[in-house]
C-alpha cells in the first residue's frame, strides 16, 4: 500500500498548516502515480496561496477538506507506478505538484515532450500548469541544475513574459521602470531582461538590508530603499511592477508619482498587507492591473507561433541560468530541507519573508 504525505494550510490563515499521511487509492486505468523528490518554495508561492480563491489556484490540487489548502508548487517528480501505456515507470517529469510527497496524473495529449493532466477537475484551469515536461526531452533540462530549475524556471518564464508584455506596450511611454521587492527572484529576472533594453532605466526599490545584494546583481541601474522615494523626481514618466502586493508602498507610489504611466501587479507575499486600499481602489493614479502570465503566453504563442515562441524562451532562459550559476559570484544557492518538520519550519520563514535573498528552498516531503 502506498502513502502520501501532505503539506495544508488554512486558506483564511495562511500560518495555520497540518501535515498528513493518507493511504493512497488504487490507480484508475489511464492513470500514473508520482513520486515528488523535490519542489522549491518561494515567495511565487505564497503568491498563490494569497490569490488562490481569486486566481484559482486552490483548484489544482484539491484536499477534500473545507477550508484547506495544497499550495502548488514546481519541481520535479518520478514515476512510480503506470496504468498508462504511453508513459513507462521510472520516467521523470518536471511541472506543477501540491506540496506533498506524491500526486496522481492522468496523461493525455501526449507528446514526445510532454503531456497534459487530464483530471476533470483541472479542465477549466488555465492549460500552461496543468502540462508535465518530460525530462529526456525537455530543452530546458538539465540534470545537474534541477534545484535552479525547481528555484527560477517558472518564476523566470513570468519574468521574461513581463518584459515582453512591457516592450510589447512600449514600456507605455515610459522609460523608467520601478521594481519593487527587488531583491526577489521574479524581479531580478525581471530586471535582467529590462536591463538589456536600450534606452530603459530599471531601478529596485527595497528594504535597506538588501540593497548590497540588488547592487551586486549588476541589473538594476539604482537601487532605492522603499523610504527614500524622494531620490527619484516626482514627474519622472514611470511604470510601476509591483512584485510585493504592499499595500502602503503602492499607495507611495501612486501619490508621489504625478506621471504615473501604469501600474502591475505581480505577486502579493506582503500577506498582512493585501488590503482593500493596497488592491488599488481610490488610488489616484492608473488602475492597478494584476498580471496574468497565461495570457501573455497565449498572446505571443498566436502571434509567433508555440515553436518560435519556444525558441525564444529557451534562448532566454540558458542566457540567464549561465548568469546566476556564474561560479564566480553566484546569484542563487540551493538549501535542502527533508521532511515534515523541516518543511514546515522552511515554510513559516517563506511566508514571513525572511532569510537571505542568495537562499533558495528546495523541498521534499
Amino acid at each position: 500500500m502506498h502513502t502520501t504525505t501532505r503539506f495544508q494550510v488554512r486558506k483564511d490563515q495562511l500560518a495555520t498548516t497540518r501535515l498528513q499521511t493518507v493511504d493512497d487509492p488504487p490507480l484508475a486505468d489511464g492513470q500514473v502515480r508520482m513520486r515528488i523528490d523535490r519542489f522549491a518554495l518561494t515567495a511565487n508561492n505564497i503568491t498563490y496561496a494569497a490569490f488562490g480563491d481569486a486566481m484559482h489556484y486552490w483548484q489544482f490540487f484539491p484536499t477534500g477538506a473545507e477550508g484547506w489548502g495544497h499550495i502548488p508548487v514546481w519541481g520535479f517528480a518520478s514515476v512510480v507506478q503506470s496504468l498508462h501505456p504511453g508513459v513507462a515507470v521510472g520516467e521523470r517529469l518536471y511541472g506543477y505538484w501540491p506540496m506533498a510527497s506524491g500526486a496522481v496524473l492522468s496523461p493525455d495529449r501526449l507528446s514526445p515532450a510532454r503531456f497534459t493532466d487530464a483530471a476533470p477537475h483541472r479542465a477549466e484551469l488555465p492549460a500552461v500548469y496543468n502540462q508535465y515536461f518530460r525530462c529526456d526531452t525537455d530543452p530546458l533540462y538539465t540534470a545537474d541544475t534541477e534545484d535552479l530549475q525547481s528555484l527560477l524556471r517558472p518564476l523566470f518564464i513570468t519574468s521574461w513574459l513581463i518584459d515582453d508584455f512591457m516592450a510589447d506596450n512600449d514600456f507605455f511611454g515610459a522609460r523608467t521602470l520601478l521594481l519593487s521587492s527587488a531583491s526577489s527572484k521574479t524581479a531580478y529576472g525581471t530586471a535582467f531582461q529590462l536591463h538589456q533594453r536600450q534606452g530603459i532605466e530599471v531601478v529596485g526599490l527595497t528594504s535597506a538590508a538588501n540593497v548590497a545584494f540588488c547592487e551586486s546583481l549588476g541589473c538594476y541601474h539604482r537601487v532605492v530603499t522603499y523610504d527614500a522615494l524622494d531620490a527619484i523626481a516626482a514627474d519622472t514618466p514611470c511604470v510601476y511592477i509591483d512584485f510585493a502586493g504592499n499595500g502602503g508602498l503602492r499607495t507611495a507610489i501612486h501619490t508621489r508619482f504625478t506621471d504615473l504611466r501604469y501600474s502591475s501587479s505581480i505577486g502579493g507575499t506582503h500577506v498582512a498587507q493585501l488590503s482593500a486600499k493596497g488592491a488599488g481602489k481610490d488610488l489616484p493614479g492608473p488602475r492597478v492591473t494584476l498580471f496574468f502570465a497565461p495570457s501573455q503566453i497565449q498572446k505571443r504563442s498566436a502571434e509567433w507561433g508555440a515553436d518560435a515562441f519556444g525558441r525564444r524562451m529557451v534562448a532566454a532562459w540558458h542566457d540567464f541560468l549561465t548568469t546566476v550559476a556564474d561560479a564566480r559570484q553566484p546569484w542563487l544557492r540551493a538549501e535542502h530541507h527533508e521532511g515534515g518538520e523541516a518543511v514546515q519550519a522552511a515554510y513559516v520563514q517563506v511566508l514571513a519573508g525572511r532569510g537571505d535573498p542568495r537562499t533558495g528552498h528546495i523541498l521534499s516531503l
